[in-house]
């Protein structure tokens, strides 16, 4: 394809007309393999004259860069890129950089990124000689690719650590950041939007450079003191004219904002990661110990007060903030809440700032009360889905009141304070003077410290319920939907409130009930989360009894009007709660989820085929998570019908679909789902219908195709498979080679490990075990496969040197008497001389097998009696009335325990600790425990009688074996075997006496 050719495509590639662009691109796919291809491509973006030109070719050659640069096994059939087109590609690529216009720089900036990752500094050493170069360039163009190549440089490094090359960051930032520095100072007395571009630019790359460590050069005086000036002199900065737009989506967008989140994110990061010393773990504390209380002690409070500057201009409002701006700000001031040294710092304006900074923010805004009218779904999405609005200011604020109570709980009544003077003003007003927005702002915040209140230990829980019959129940009929929808918010936030008057609870119910109803939709969704909480008291539960088909299909709606998760956990509640009563409708109820989940799905996949650049694989958001717990609530429905035979089989029709859709488009995120679904069919049916052999083939389909590395996912529905479909496999070999295909893949394919080895295994024993007779063609392989594993030089053997296993005792014991019952005939020549050491071996196995059930006994017993005394109420428990009262002042001087902090140390400690015990690993119950939930033959064993009737059968018809096994034995190895023996009798005699107690038949040893 010639230069003219190929430049038509890249322009198609962008055409609106599906079949136009579908050509275009596989012309693209076909050029791909002509050499100089990708050259030519740098040839259209450094030259062309027509910009949407330039566009297609850079947006092409970014995913085959970022695709085919070294293999991607998302993208196995790629053209690879020779390694002569890579160094040629390599020499151009920043020169073209620093020729383009901007939008071509943001394009080729993540593949600089890819090529940095796998290339530099070994196959690309001159690309810092390069970037030095712009830096020092006198044309702000060449200079500004040259932050962009250090800043491309820099996020490759961001995540690595101190054993993981991070010294060639550190020669980079040593050569590079005073020059960088410099520029940044320059800079920020500018006004473009090219200046403020390139200045966010700078401050990311710093932001990257530090992210996981913070060098030691630049923890130096001479260097942190200078750029901790500038980022706070970013902050101070008032903003540019051009830098605030009309649009608050624009404004937000614009560089110079950009430049001020990152100079705050900064400040922020330096002081939570590096410098507070009660976040600094004995890992890194000799690294970080000195340079944290310098910190804490001279840069924090100049931190804070920089901060709290711009949040007086805020609330004065003769300043603009951002709302990265403001949650960033309130973050900091939530750091410095528990440490002594800034605390003293920041209490004088606690006040101040939880009436002027942190109520309004909780207040419905415009915005807000917009979107509740005109999207409710948005809205619900923003109010309840807070963990994917980190950034949020009111998110920062819920955060920071949180921790003020918990850490110094005096403070709790600064606040409770503040919400009685909100409700109270706004009960004494008229109705028309009535402020709607406060109230809900007040009970939002009162929702936001149900936990401390109902501590363990408070002493304003016995008031809560006053404050609910006055201030809460009167909102259920507000004629403001979010008010009403706040009610039932506040009211699932204090579910754990024990009320005094069981009326008031059947008050609550009812008001839930209607707002069930209610016409607003956010209103309907509170509603349902504060049902669900209802159901532990018991005259609730028995009142649902009788509606809980009605409530299902209003959950169901709701699901079909808004992707909120927490919808389907509320559903799988009270399909496990309520699993008799809904057992009538299980069919209907299942038709409706899948409908659901289908209905979401498609939304998935098709907002992954129209990304440009994320793969459908990997693609995961709101509505696949939502997507996840329709799947959980059908799994938990499935496992309620056990005994519903019938049911189940209706159930898998129903379900094929949803299997497929998932299988076929390869939406692994959902796998584990789907496969407990396939699961909990088959082993609640204990049987394999012919739907579910239909999905067998579809799992194979999609084993083969990318998705063996889900095995471990898998294993439980194949073993069900192997166990209770032997017979179809036995009929069907085409079924019992797939099954053998897959387990020889685990064994043979390179994506695959030690853990995945250990499901071919458990399979392999199963195909075994269950198709004995049936599936000697393939015992060859399997003898060959695990000589394999056990002579392979890097393969992990992994066995447990107390052997205390009853799985694996049963398994060899069965092993040795299938051997011994052997003819002479049918044992090989070669081996004849050993086979007495078959009895000396099944010895040891019964004098430990007792100990190893006594051992599993307990461990069930005890997973039986669990509880959850490792948790701790601690950060709800009021500690004393010092915690809380004037009386206790000096609790002020005092540094809070970080609990972050405490548990990344534990995590540490006990990484070191396995890392100590590495060499012993094996004695770990958490690599090799007990099987237990995969049912095997073994579990009908009983191999006392089994060994028994055996012995006796072998020394009445082959006596001649019987004594060539036996006579080898020691009088100590005799008296077990006669132990053994007598054993077997008394479990008869047992079994027998209990059959005729019951009116049954006498049981038969070999079961």
């Amino acid at each position: 394809m010639d230069l003219a050719a190929l430049r038509g495509c890249t322009l198609s590639a962008l055409d609106t007309n599906a079949d136009i662009r579908r050509q275009a691109e596989l012309q693209l796919k076909q050029a791909e393999a002509t050499p100089g291809f990708i050259g030519a491509l740098l040839d259209i973006i450094a030259a062309d004259p027509e910009p949407q030109v330039r566009l297609s070719a850079v947006l092409y050659l970014k995913n085959k860069v970022i695709r085919s640069w070294e293999f991607n096994e998302e993208f196995p059939k790629n053209v690879p890129i020779s390694e002569d087109e890579k160094a040629a590609f390599r020499e151009r690529l920043v020169p073209t950089l620093a020729s383009a216009a901007s939008p071509i720089r943001q394009q080729l900036m993540p593949l600089i990124g890819k090529v940095l990752h796998y290339d530099f500094p070994e196959k690309w050493p001159g690309y810092m000689d390069i970037t030095l170069q712009l830096l020092g360039s006198n044309d702000i163009q060449s200079v500004f690719a040259g932050v962009q190549c250090l800043l491309s440089l820099c996020r490759v490094y961001r995540f690595k650590q101190a054993n993981d090359k991070r010294e060639e960051l550190d020669r980079v930032t040593q050569a590079t950041f005073p020059t960088l520095l410099a520029i940044g100072n320059r800079l920020v007395d500018e006004t473009s939007t090219d200046a403020g571009d390139m200045l966010k630019m700078i401050i990311k790359t710093y932001k990257h450079a530090v992210y996981f460590e913070l060098a030691a050069h630049l923890r130096e005086e001479s260097s942190i003191v200078p750029w901790a000036t500038l980022f706070i002199k970013v902050v101070g900065k008032q903003a540019p004219p051009e830098s605030m737009p009309e649009d608050i989506e624009d404004r937000e967008a614009h560089p110079w904002w950009k430049a001020k989140k990152w100079a705050y994110s900064n400040l922020n990061r330096l002081f939570v990661r590096y410098g507070n010393p009660t976040s600094i773990t004995t890992n890194n504390s000799e690294n970080y110990e000195k340079f944290s209380k310098h910190f804490i002690q001279h840069f924090a409070p100049e931190i804070l007060k920089a901060y709290l500057q711009q949040i007086e201009l805020w609330v004065s409002k003769q300043a603009w903030l951002s709302k990265i701006c403001l949650s960033c700000t309130i973050t900091f001031m939530d750091e410095c809440i528990k440490p002594s040294a800034t605390w003293k710092h920041l209490s004088p304006h606690v006040e101040n700032l939880i009436s002027h900074v942190l109520f309004p923010l909780l207040c419905q805004t415009d915005e807000d009360l917009e979107t509740f009218e005109s999207d409710p779904g948005e809205y619900l999405n923003r109010k309840i889905n807070l963990y994917e609005e980190i950034s949020a200011p009111d998110v920062a604020a819920t955060n920071f009141l949180n921790t003020l109570s918990k850490a110094r709980r005096k403070q709790t009544f600064t606040v409770l304070n503040f919400i009685n003077e909100v409700v109270n003003r706004y009960e004494a007003a008229p109705d028309d003077q009535k402020n709607y927005r406060e109230k809900e702002g007040a009970l939002r915040m009162i929702g936001t410290l149900s936990a401390i209140i109902l501590g363990k230990g408070s002493p304003i829980a016995d008031q809560v319920e006053y404050f609910f019959v006055r201030h809460v129940f009167p909102e259920f009929r507000s004629r403001h939907g979010f008010l009403r929808a706040r009610a039932c918010d506040v009211l699932e936030k204090f579910s754990d409130l024990d009320f005094r008057d069981e009326n008031n609870v059947v008050v609550i119910y009812q008001n839930i009930l209607q707002c069930l109803n209610d016409a607003e939709l956010p209103v309907r969704v509170e509603a349902a989360l504060a049902l669900q909480p209802l159901i532990r008291h018991d005259f609730i539960r028995t009142s649902m009894q009788q509606s809980i088909a009605d409530i299902m299909q209003k959950l169901l709606q709701l699901a079909n009007e808004v992707d909120v998760d927490a919808l389907s956990n509320v559903m799988e509640e009270f399909v496990e709660v309520f699993a008799s009563e809904l057992t009538p409708f299980a069919v209907q109820l299942t038709e409706q989820l899948r409908d659901t989940y289908l209905r979401i799905i498609q939304d998935v996949i098709d907002k992954g085929a129209n990304s440009i650049d994320d793969d459908v694989d990997n693609y995961l958001d709101d509505k696949s998570i939502t997507a996840l717990g329709v799947l959980q609530t059908i799994g938990t429905l499935i496992l309620t019908l056990e005994s519903s035979p019938g049911v189940l089989l209706q159930l898998e029709q129903v379900l094929v679909p949803v299997i497929t859709v998932t299988l076929e488009h390869k939406l692994f995120d959902l796998y584990n789902e789907v496969f407990e679904i396939i699961d909990s069919c088959t082993f609640s049916a204990k049987a394999i219908s012919g739907t579910m052999w239909a999905v067998f083939e579809l799992i194979h389909k999609s084993f083969k195709d990318r998705a063996e590395i889900y095995i471990e996912e898998m294993l439980p529905a194949l073993d069900n498979y192997i166990s209770y479909g032997s017979d179809m496999l036995i009929q069907n070999p085409t079924y019992l080679a797939a099954m053998f295909d897959i387990i020889s893949t685990i064994f043979t394919n390179e994506r695959l490990g030690a853990m995945d080895r250990i499901c071919g295994c458990k399979l392999a024993e199963a195909v075994m075990l269950n198709l004995r007779g049936h599936a000697d063609q393939y015992l060859p392989q399997f003898v060959e496969i695990a000589m394999q594993c056990l002579t392979a030089p890097n393969e992990i053997k992994s066995y447990h040197p107390r052997e205390e296993w009853v799985h694996d005792k049963k398994l060899s014991i069965v092993a040795i008497v299938a051997l011994i019952q052997l003819t002479p005939e049918q044992i090989p020549q070669s081996i004849q001389p050993g086979w007495p050491k078959l009895m000396q071996g099944i010895v040891p196995l019964f004098q430990s097998l007792p100990l190893a059930m006594k051992n599993r006994e307990e461990i069930q017993k005890e997973g039986l009696t669990l509880d959850d005394s490792y948790g701790s109420d601690s950060d709800n428990e009021w500690e004393g009335e010092a915690a809380w009262n004037k009386e206790g002042e000096d609790a002020d001087e005092l540094d809070i325990p970080d609990e972050s902090s405490a548990y990344m140390e534990f995590l540490n400690n006990e990484a070191s600790a396995r890392g100590v015990l590495s060499a012993n690993w094996d004695d770990e119950d958490d690599d090799l425990e007990e099987e237990t939930l995969l049912e095997t033959p073994l579990d009908n064993i009983e191999p006392y009688q089994l060994f028994r009737n055996a012995l006796l059968e072998l020394q009445q018809q082959q006596p001649q074996i019987y004594e060539g096994l036996t006579k080898g034995l020691s009088p100590d190895e005799q008296n077990v075997i006669k132990g053994v023996v007598h054993e077997a009798e008394a479990k008869k005699l047992a079994a027998d006496a209990m059959a005729a107690a019951v009116g049954g038949m006498p049981v038969n040893g070999h079961q």
